[in-house]
């Protein structure tokens, strides 16, 4: 599967700009700020129906217009694909699959897999529990329809519980009942997605430890490990047991909207032990295990996205990923950097067909 064509209208820096991609390796230079990592969040949007960097639709339309619109063709199984992912201020946004729009965002998710690795990834490791929730639940859902639709469900489940119970206390009063039935919802639906996160965790650690090894030089004892409130109890009898504190507080405080991932090195947090390369290292390592983990599960190479994959790691790191880049394992892959000629010397190394934008 590859991208051949991309045209993009009113998105983010880009007036009007249409590029055709080599079906291997295409290369983005030119100064911060010139929208290299516009185009790769372009290219994600037409996969995910929605940007990394910034989900909010209107901040993705360039300043004093209307609308954006994303326009992509790309080439899977023999079969040209034309995805239209377009919005309009007021509007809702659209995506189109040859023509035709989609009912359901969530029907697009998995058609184009793609795994995208970027600065901004450092957020897996520095932020709360919800973005590596978010890392879990986009790995699952590209390949396993069944886990996004019971997440979307169990979400709208949990708004409607968190509703319920602000109403009790806005209006002075409790029904047992009525909470039970949300609970027996949570519970069937959550069971279901925490066995997917077990198994996932199982299969997906060991791809983990091994790009690990391949990046970095030295043999160092990384970790990934799952935490879950059901390691507890069954999800039901936790929102029995916590029925007084969800009422005083508002909101549902136990489930698998609570779960989370620990990142370790040495038994420590890499988020406190971890030196700036290793926290680096770790996040590529992770990346790349999904990209390992969506192929084998998808039967399909998805796109890789490397932006600004250089900074901030040294040349033995650097030589790492190109080695792991130039076997047949991967397809088409898109790399952004502000050094040229550091770009096209690490390309030709591959040997390869590439294509070079200088933005």
């Amino acid at each position: 599967m590859f991208l051949r064509h991309l045209s993009l209208v009113n998105y983010k820096n880009f007036d009007s700009k249409d590029l055709e991609f080599d079906p291997v390796i295409n290369c983005l230079v030119g100064d911060n700020g010139v929208g290299k990592t516009n185009i790769l969040d372009a290219i994600y949007h037409l996969c995910f129906g929605k940007s990394y960097f910034n989900p909010v639709s209107t901040q993705n339309i360039k300043h004093d217009t209307e609308f954006f619109m994303v326009d992509g063709e790309f080439e899977k199984e023999g079969r040209s694909e034309k995805i239209i992912c377009s919005f309009k201020k007021g509007t809702k946004k659209v995506i189109k699959r040859n023509g035709k729009p989609y009912e359901k965002f969530s029907e697009h998710i998995g058609f184009l897999p793609l795994v995208i690795i970027s600065p901004a990834d450092r957020d897996l490791i520095l932020e709360g529990s919800d973005t590596r929730r978010k890392f879990i639940d986009g790995v699952i859902s590209q390949s396993d329809k069944a886990y996004l639709n019971n997440l979307i469900k169990y979400n709208k489940v949990l708004v409607q519980r968190n509703s319920l119970l602000k109403y009790f206390v806005a209006n002075r009063t409790f029904e047992r009942d009525t909470l039970s039935i949300y609970n027996e919802q949570l519970h069937g639906l959550g069971t279901e997605i925490h066995k997917k996160r077990l198994d996932f965790i199982s299969s997906f650690v060991p791809i983990f430890k091994e790009q690990y090894q391949h990046i970095s030089d030295k043999e160092e004892q990384i970790m990934l490990s799952y935490e879950s409130q059901l390691e507890e109890g069954s999800l039901l009898e936790l929102l029995e047991a916590n029925i007084e504190k969800d009422r005083a507080l508002q909101y549902t405080s136990v489930g698998i909207h609570k779960d989370d991932l620990n990142f370790t090195i040495a038994d420590h947090p890499i988020k406190k032990f971890g030196s700036q390369g290793q926290q680096k290292s770790f996040l590529i390592a992770l990346k790349l295990a999904q990209f390992h983990f969506i192929k084998e599960q998808a039967s399909t190479t998805p796109i890789l996205l490397l932006d600004d994959i250089f900074d901030k790691l040294d040349e033995s790191r650097v030589s790492h990923i190109v080695g792991l880049v130039k076997n047949d394992n991967f397809g088409q892959i898109f790399i952004s950097d502000t050094h040229a000629e550091r770009t096209e010397n690490v390309v030709k190394n591959i040997h390869q067909s590439y294509k070079i934008f200088t933005l």
